[in-house]
């Protein structure tokens, strides 16, 4: 499902109205089906309906609710946040065609914040129409106490197009901005809701068609969207009968330091279940008799060692034969950051031509580096907020205010595929291409959930996957995974190792999905 930035909004809009659909009737198919799925989800209210309306076209939306509502014979009040005669062009015009329906709208000022405040606690529904996509700047003075009653009301608040004061673009509020029950979004999602914390602020999002042709959006070109099982389902078609292990790929897991041994065996578990033909996990030579007891599936390798656990730099050699024939490289999950083992993970990264995932430390040992300029093979980068702040220069704070942003940049000046951990966690690639997962939840905020990321990562990669695809299949599956977990036994408690054990079944089920036939067999109704 394409998501949009505000300015892709308005130039899909502004296409579709130069090629033949005026903007008043644009707003008509928006207001009569946000009126639509409000009524789907409203029985006949004895209270009535009090829309907030602003002078825009957010609020000729609303205008347009009102008009349908009272025609439907459903009680129904406007509060105008300005002056009838400030309303200009299409809104306006739907704006008369609600006086028309003599319908009446109440001028809200300052003195009747007290008297709206009290409409709206009695409200059936609250309709917020006061602010849409284009809103640039903070929401303050009259504007925000009116956000500020919509939140402290009892109603549910049903939000037209996007929940007024929310970001289009980052999801982080311009000042104050309302709590949505639902939103009914016009065209297509906006990205602002689709990540946190404007997920909050949305509520359940309906996304109603106003006749936005295709060629619009292809002329417009958003680079956006949000994962669906169906589309992920068709990356992994069914395993040929006559395969054998060689056919799935290698992996190789560098990883594992002393007090961190469970990093590697999460790692290489998850490239196993992901489906890889083979893996290998390579450890600190003291530390590989310990790790062969607890990877039966796996092979292990030894890696020069600091004499306490730590991997180092050995020579070129063995390193050149430690990569020779893999598919592809995870590096980095509890590796530690000793110098020497800085200096290791530094040769690995200018010498494996192989894709290669960097996860954890191996990030680390990059950070503040010229390492990635310095690759010879293809790299996806597994940051959390932390990481990735250390990665752009920056903190986490300013990642979190803009995570869109931040994988983007990163994509772009590391040529890397980004994948930045999190609720909703996000996919970029070099060229502008972003992928939010809606699968996870917060039972994943527990030790080693990560390190399974790497290794399915580098699972599917081995599989053939390009490297954006398999980011994008790999956090969708996982937080699938997470998901079907916390279904059966809940949030607390849930551990790394209950993801892998998982992760077949969710593939199985993606796989299903992205199969009519499947589908139509198994009575599937969506979902991973």
């Amino acid at each position: 499902m394409i998501a949009v930035t505000a300015a892709e909004m308005r130039a899909l809009d502004r296409w579709t109205i130069e090629h033949g659909t005026p903007g008043h009737v644009l707003m008509e198919r928006a207001g009569a089906g946000a009126t639509q799925v409000l009524r789907e989800r409203l029985r006949r209210p004895r209270a009535p309906v009090v829309i907030v309306a602003g002078r825009g076209n957010n609020g000729g939306d609303g205008f347009v609710i009102a008009r349908h509502l009272k025609r439907a014979h459903i009680p129904v009040e406007v509060w105008l946040l300005g002056r009838p005669e400030d309303v200009r062009g299409d809104a306006a015009r739907a704006l008369a065609a609600w006086k028309r329906a003599r319908g009446v709208t109440h001028v809200l000022t300052d003195a009747d914040l007290g008297r709206v405040r009290a409409r709206l606690t009695r409200a059936a529904v609250v309709v917020d129409a006061l602010f849409g996509t284009g809103l640039n700047a903070p929401v303050g003075g009259l504007a925000a106490a009116v956000v500020e009653a919509i939140n402290a009301s009892d109603a549910p608040v049903f939000a037209v197009d996007i929940a007024s004061g929310l970001s289009a673009d980052t999801g982080m509020p311009l000042g104050a901005a309302v709590r949505a029950t639902v939103t009914a979004t016009f065209a297509l999602p906006k990205i602002g809701q689709l990540v946190y914390p404007g997920v909050e602020h949305t509520g359940l999002l309906a996304v109603v068609d106003i006749g936005i042709p295709p060629e619009a959006v292809a002329a417009v070109n958003p680079r956006a969207s949000l994962l669906e099982a169906e589309e992920l389902g068709a990356l992994l078609p069914p395993r040929r009968r006559d395969a054998n292990k060689g056919t799935y790929g290698h992996v190789l897991v560098i990883a594992t330091s002393r007090g961190k041994t469970g990093a590697g065996v999460l790692a290489t578990e998850g490239a196993a279940r992901a489906g890889a033909g083979l893996t290998t996990l390579a450890v600190p030579a003291t530390l590989q008799p310990i790790l062969e007891a607890r990877v039966l599936e796996a092979m292990t390798a030894a890696l020069p060692d600091t004499g306490d656990g730590a991997a180092a730099a050995g020579d070129e050699r063995a390193l050149a034969e430690l990569l020779a024939g893999r598919s592809v490289v995870v590096c980095g999950p509890g590796l530690g950051q000793a110098p020497p083992t800085r200096a290791f993970v530094a040769e690995v990264v200018r010498r494996t031509t192989a894709p290669l995932v960097l996860d954890a430390d191996g990030l680390n040992s990059v950070a503040g580096t010229t390492l990635l300029s310095q690759r010879a093979g293809p790299t996806v980068l597994t940051p959390h907020p932390g990481e990735m702040a250390r990665l752009v220069g920056s903190d986490v704070p300013a990642v979190q205010r803009d995570r869109i942003g931040a994988a983007r940049t990163l994509a772009r000046t590391s040529g890397a595929v980004v994948v930045l951990k999190g609720a909703h966690t996000v996919v970029a690639s070099p060229d502008g291409g972003v992928a939010i997962s809606p699968t996870g939840n917060p039972g994943m905020a527990s030790g080693g959930t990560g390190d399974v990321l790497a290794g399915v990562l580098g699972g599917f990669i081995a599989q053939g996957l390009t490297l954006f695809d398999a980011a994008a299949l790999g956090v969708f599956v996982h937080g699938a995974a997470a998901d079907a977990v916390a279904a059966r036994q809940g949030e607390v408690g849930l551990l790394a190792r209950d993801l892998i054990a998982e992760l077949p079944a969710t593939i199985a089920r993606l796989q299903a999905a992205a199969r009519p036939d499947v589908r139509a067999a198994r009575g599937y109704r969506g979902g991973a």
